[in-house]
């Protein structure tokens, strides 16, 4: 079988293209504008003034203050500074271990810290999810008490895109005057999200996911909350985030949250719209194929489906006109089932017949059709 050069791109969900915008305001920042912001001449300061206007577009997307926001390489650094700087600044007040509180089907960038503070001594409780791939506001309840120092909970799953109640969870969390922390990596510019609204005090973004470059992000952290920078160096990013500024990537963040707040309106129908195409397309012509997460309360861009009789990577690899995944693109491409589908209850013999679909801005009717023409006639090869 000959594989296309360019096949249907249904994978947003792990990286996306840069907008025409992003680029086009990155380019004068990649040539003559080339300071270091901290310098104090004139090419310094353009490029200060550059970082200052991408902090104030990122700060309008979040609805927060621009002196909120902080930029990282990304949405792992964005996580692992909110966790391991919430952790370091409790032992630094408090002289104990103190207790996280997150959930069995977060992303190994916050999963993977909580571990490590777990071997340092930190208790970490991993709440369970429904059937549904919701987390339930009773067993968090059950988890957190007096002791908790941390509630980090991902806004929406990047498998299933089944969103979270990241607002009830900020609600339980400061009740016991605990911090609350949502990895919004995967919401940001599919749905609003405004930080007063989920009442969160970090919110980590990732740029890739958003049409900005890969290894930037930005952390939100509301005013007051304590936490302690993770790296050491001078004192770039008020002394949070040291490290010369990446300039051209950070305008590109700033340009694709202005074109995301402009937009969503129009966006999020747009993305529903293709996503329920190809959901009544696939679902017309094979038989008992089932959504994996809820039906409703998910990302409008996101379609994680269990095919029956076949493993998903199987699948794929007889698609080769389709792009798309069986799980995070951090760690597929392994035949084994992904844990965010076996902790909702399905059985190991079907959750390894699930694969994601996602779509985005760049997406067409045509190529809805044409992938689920693809993948039904893939299937209908693999299970005859």
């Amino acid at each position: 079988m000959t594989v296309p050069m360019s096949p249907i791109y249904l994978d947003y969900n792990a990286t996306t293209p840069l907008l025409p915008e992003v680029v086009a305001a990155m380019l004068p920042y990649l040539s003559e504008h080339f300071g270091n912001p901290s310098s104090s001449h004139i090419y310094g300061s353009r490029t200060k003034s550059a970082v200052a206007h991408a902090r104030e577009q990122v700060a309008r997307l979040l609805g927060c203050s621009a002196d909120e926001i902080f930029f990282t390489s990304g949405g792992t650094e964005a996580n692992n500074l909110s966790i391991c700087g919430v952790a370091e600044a409790w032992r630094d007040r408090q002289a104990t271990s103190g207790h996280i509180v997150t959930s069995v089907i977060e992303h190994p960038a916050t999963s993977n810290p909580c571990s490590w503070l777990q071997h340092r001594g930190m208790r970490v409780s991993r709440t369970p999810v429904d059937s549904t791939g919701r987390i339930t506001i009773e067993s968090l309840k059950q988890s957190i008490d007096s002791s908790t120092t941390l509630v980090t909970l991902m806004h929406s799953n990047n498998e299933t895109g089944v969103l979270q109640p990241i607002s009830e969870a900020a609600a339980l969390a400061h009740e016991v005057g605990a911090v609350m922390h949502t990895d919004a990596a995967q919401s940001i510019g599919k749905i609003p999200v405004h930080v007063d609204n989920l009442g969160v005090d970090l919110l980590s973004v990732a740029g890739h996911k958003l049409y900005a470059p890969k290894g930037v992000g930005a952390l939100y952290v509301r005013r007051g909350t304590p936490i302690l920078p993770f790296l050491r160096g001078a004192g770039h990013e008020r002394g949070l985030r040291p490290g010369t500024e990446n300039v051209a990537s950070i305008v590109g963040l700033g340009e694709a949250c202005e074109q995301a707040r402009l937009h969503l309106t129009d966006t999020e129908p747009r993305l529903l719209r293709l996503r329920n195409r190809l959901w009544n397309r696939l679902n017309a012509v094979i038989p008992g194929l089932a959504l994996n997460g809820h039906p409703d309360l998910r990302l409008p861009n996101t379609l994680n489906l269990r095919f029956p009789m076949v493993s998903g990577l199987s699948l794929l690899a007889a698609t080769p006109e389709v792009a798309a995944s069986t799980g995070s693109a951090c760690h597929d491409g392994a035949e084994t089932a992904s844990s965010v589908i076996l902790a909702m209850g399905i059985p190991q013999e079907q959750a390894i017949g699930s694969v994601r679909f996602t779509v985005g801005r760049m997406t067409t009717e045509e190529q809805i059709d044409q992938a689920a023409e693809a993948l039904s006639r893939s299937w209908s090869r693999l299970v005859s």
